[in-house]
């Protein structure tokens, strides 16, 4: 029997490939660990800081005291939104326009009653969320507080995707490993 040399270099390319996945999913495991640390102690500072214009610098202050003066507000809808309490119902979300253009997404407050409400603007104050959304701390009138956003809801499965990783490049080997033993017989 001659052996399968392409195959083989193929297969072990593969394989070392799918360690390599794994071996990254790990280091993201742990990147995905440190920012919800620094998040859980963002949500602890006092201090507000300036809602950043560029949407490339809201990660940066995720999960931070905010304020801003809503020009005007357009796009009312609602979403799936959770109270303070923990009861379920829809948070009312609006586009603000900013000062210099800018416009941000606020969810304004929780209500058991879907239809978006009317609301023109003014000051909102509240914590950055993923996404560059504020999540007010001061619903307006008629609307009761959201639950704050919580870091601990980031996903990290960092792990299981390493384990997918691991388990592919076991299971590639496993099933060359067995067909080889099956052409030696053949």
């Amino acid at each position: 029997m001659r052996f399968p040399l392409i195959a083989s270099v193929f297969v072990a390319g593969a394989v070392a490939t799918m360690i390599a996945l794994g071996i990254w999913q790990l280091g993201r495991k742990d990147e995905k660990e440190a920012l919800i640390a620094h998040a859980e102690r963002a949500l602890t500072i006092p201090t507000e800081v300036d809602y950043p214009r560029d949407p490339a610098r809201r990660d940066a202050v995720l999960y931070r005291r905010t304020s801003v003066t809503c020009l005007s507000a357009s796009g009312a809808t609602t979403v799936a939104g959770t109270s303070q309490r923990g009861e379920k119902g829809v948070a009312q979300r609006v586009s603000c326009a900013l000062a210099g253009g800018e416009t941000a997404t606020v969810d304004l407050g929780f209500s058991l009653d879907p239809a978006p409400i009317a609301w023109s603007g003014g000051q909102v104050r509240g914590i950055i969320a993923p996404n560059g959304r504020i999540v007010a701390t001061d619903p307006p009138e008629g609307l009761e507080p959201l639950a704050p956003p919580d870091p601990r809801d980031l996903p990290n499965n960092h792990l299981a995707y390493a384990g997918q990783w691991f388990f592919f490049a076991l299971t590639a080997l496993v099933i060359y490993l067995l067909a080889l033993r099956r052409r030696s017989r053949g």
